[in-house]
């Protein structure tokens, strides 16, 4: 049979590529209970110290000039400065890869993050290893930085993000459309009535999730106070990630709200939150945006990071499942034109039905499950 070792490689910037990496380990195990997994943090300190200065660095600049991130995710768009960037970052990071290959003695490489994967495949290139590269592309739009000819499989959300990677030379028999992984509870049916119960919500009263990612980023706390402005009352239930600063606050606005407001750090039920809301409130990350899909969950999107999620917000909205808040000073005047018109939230979620991918994980091992059968057999014969 084959070889099973799997190397994972996320990166702890959000908690969208962590999640989707989490979602795929799952389903490995699920289909290969005797396989070894490997999944590491590419930009963690214990990874590499570099690497970790990197991410600081990154997340200090979308906090504090967060134009500076749009510029530069712009200008590397393109095929010819991305490249550039591409070749910096696989010199600088190369080492730390081919170190935790060696290390997993990884047959599999599987990147939910583009610079592991600019690492990787520098080292593929110049024959350093000899791996299966996976790339697993964790938004709703393509970027340079992830395009590799030597990438073995590329796993997409959509048809329109395999068009626009074939565009820039990647073989389509190498690109699936499968979705974006997420972890299978979110494919799964919840009873409403008994989730009420169990987070003591009244079943007469919207309920309003508002989220900002793994980071409490998105201006959670600007919506809560706004949502203050409401008329009527609403239930709503806050989720501020491993942000434990915005928790405080976000305890003591809940102290003094009109509205029932329950206030979640980290959160292991994000699923059920989803199941038992009316909407949700959330800069516009993948994987959020892939979960609410697959609960059909309409959403109401705000305060992009630059780049990356501009283009999920426009993609979402375009399908019709989400509306964007390009101004931030009319989010209460869009959450009451949706609040008590069922029509438009039916019509949301309608559309989340027709494009959720709540399989995307299982797929996505399904098909390298049979690229790693034919690849096997096929160095067999050629033995």
């Amino acid at each position: 049979m084959y070889k099973k070792k799997f190397l994972i490689v996320t990166a702890s910037i959000g908690s969208g590529h962590n999640k989707a990496a989490e979602a795929l380990v799952n389903e490995i195990k699920i289909k290969h209970p005797d396989a070894e997994i490997h999944m590491v943090d590419f930009m963690s300190t214990k990874t590499a110290y570099l690497n970790g200065f990197l991410k600081e660095a990154y997340l200090k600049i979308l906090d504090f000039v967060p134009d500076v991130y749009d510029f530069f995710y712009n200008l590397t768009a393109g095929k010819s400065k991305g490249i550039s960037v591409k070749s910096l970052l696989a010199l600088t990071m190369k080492s730390n890869m081919e170190a935790l290959i060696k290390q997993y003695q990884a047959d599999v490489v599987i990147c939910t993050h583009p610079f592991p994967c600019a690492a990787a495949a520098y080292l593929k290139k110049t024959k350093q290893v000899n791996i299966i590269l996976v790339g697993v592309i964790t938004d709703f739009t393509i970027h340079q930085l992830w395009v590799y000819n030597e990438v073995d499989l590329y796993f997409v959300a959509n048809r329109k993000i395999r068009e626009a990677l074939a565009k820039r030379d990647v073989a389509l028999d190498k690109i699936h459309d499968t979705g974006i992984p997420i972890d299978l509870s979110f494919g799964v049916q919840y009873d409403k009535e008994e989730l009420l119960r169990k987070f003591n919500l009244k079943s007469d009263l919207p309920v309003i999730l508002i989220m900002g990612g793994g980071l409490g980023l998105g201006g959670v706390k600007f919506a809560l106070n706004h949502l203050e402005t409401l008329k009527k009352s609403i239930q709503i239930l806050v989720v501020a990630g491993v942000n434990s600063d915005l928790w405080s606050d976000l305890k003591e606005i809940a102290k003094n709200s009109k509205h029932i407001v329950e206030v979640w750090g980290f959160s292991n039920n994000v699923k059920e939150l989803m199941a038992v809301s009316t909407f949700i409130i959330s800069k516009p990350g993948a994987l959020t945006i892939s979960e609410a899909l697959a609960m059909e969950l309409p959403m109401l999107l705000h305060e992009p990071i630059p780049g990356q999620e501009k283009e999920n917000a426009a993609y979402v909205e375009s399908i019709g499942a989400a509306i964007w808040i390009k101004d931030n000073q009319k989010l209460t005047e869009i959450v009451e034109s949706v609040l008590y018109d069922s029509a438009k939230l039916l019509k949301m979620k309608v559309k989340a039905r027709e494009y959720k991918r709540p399989d995307a994980a299982r797929d996505i091992v399904l098909v390298l499950d049979e690229y790693l059968r034919m690849s096997f057999e096929h160095t067999v014969i050629g033995l």
